[in-house]
């Protein structure tokens, strides 16, 4: 195991975070004892600070004995260790809607994801979160391929949720970068299926041996964002990936209002007080990945 200083670049030993002024990122370099060779794998915790769950795989796999298993080199990342610390979502402003970043910014975050993105710009890369608003774990991606395809259906996950048409700036439209959505924020179940997550990619790519177990996954297109006004209090009427009928009612608010689909869709990320300003997803469920993102 190798730990990398994220600013210079230097063997550090087994653990090392960057102390300089402009971020905090631990960066962790395994199977790569005997080779020069450059990781090309990849998987990042605490995109947000309030989401421990891909820290908390991370440091697991970090205790076992698996990592003397690996046949290529990987990079774990803890990303913004500051936020984790903090508890909070962000220092100043979203991480995961800053990218590509901007080295020379004001703003924390926007720094911070310059520097991980120069990280991880070599790298297929498995992000992991967490959710206010879903119980099971789910995938998200932009910009299909079959390599993000192939993950989906490696991973332990029922639903994949397709960004292309509506996310700008964050880490989903990073090439090669899909994101696992692994349960409630601060559960135990979703610190497990983290994990659970982050072996079955390191087997999809190669990383540890046996092959991973290949899944149905449903393929959603998220097409339209739901907005709620901060002045209403919502409650949810529909459940995530479940289809809402045209005329059905999705959601209702203290002062009388119902929320009343135009047209069928499957919500993506709906959630009464997940978001300030945000209620959640409307998407269209296209098929089984692997038929929806052929070879």
């Amino acid at each position: 195991m190798i730990a990398i200083d994220s600013l210079t670049g230097l063997n550090c030993g087994v653990f090392c975070v960057s102390t300089c002024n402009t971020y905090f990122m631990r960066i962790e370099v395994l199977g790569a004892d005997d080779t020069h060779e450059s990781p090309t794998v990849a998987a990042i915790g605490a995109i947000h600070g309030d989401e421990p769950c891909g820290v908390r795989a991370i440091e697991r796999f970090l205790a076992t004995g698996l990592q003397d298993r690996l046949q290529r080199p990987i990079k774990l990342i803890i990303a913004n260790e500051r936020a984790l610390a903090a508890s909070s979502r962000y220092v100043e402003v979203d991480l995961n809607r800053s990218f590509p970043g901007d080295a020379e910014s004001d703003l924390y975050e926007e720094r911070l994801a310059h520097r991980l993105w120069s990280e991880i710009k070599g790298c297929v890369t498995l992000g992991f979160h967490s959710t206010v608003s879903f119980d099971s774990p789910f995938g998200t991606f932009a910009d299909p391929t079959f390599l993000k395809s192939r993950i989906m259906r490696a991973l332990p996950i029922e639903h994949a949720a397709d960004f292309s048409a509506v996310a700008q700036g964050r880490s989903v439209n990073l090439p090669r970068f899909v994101n696992v959505e692994a349960g409630y924020q601060q559960s135990e179940a979703a610190a497990e299926t983290a994990y659970e997550c982050l072996l079955a990619y390191l087997r999809a790519m190669g990383a540890l041996p046996d092959s991973a177990n290949q899944t149905p996954t449903m393929h959603y297109l998220v097409q339209t964002v739901i907005e709620k006004s901060e002045k209403q209090d919502y409650t949810i009427r529909a459940e995530n990936f479940q289809r809402v009928a045209p005329r059905e009612v999705y959601a209702t608010t203290d002062q009388g209002q119902m929320l009343t689909a135009d047209k069928e869709f499957w919500p993506v990320l709906m959630s009464a007080d997940g978001h300030d300003v945000l209620l959640g997803y409307q998407s269209d469920q296209l098929g089984e990945i692997s038929q929806t993102i052929p070879e």
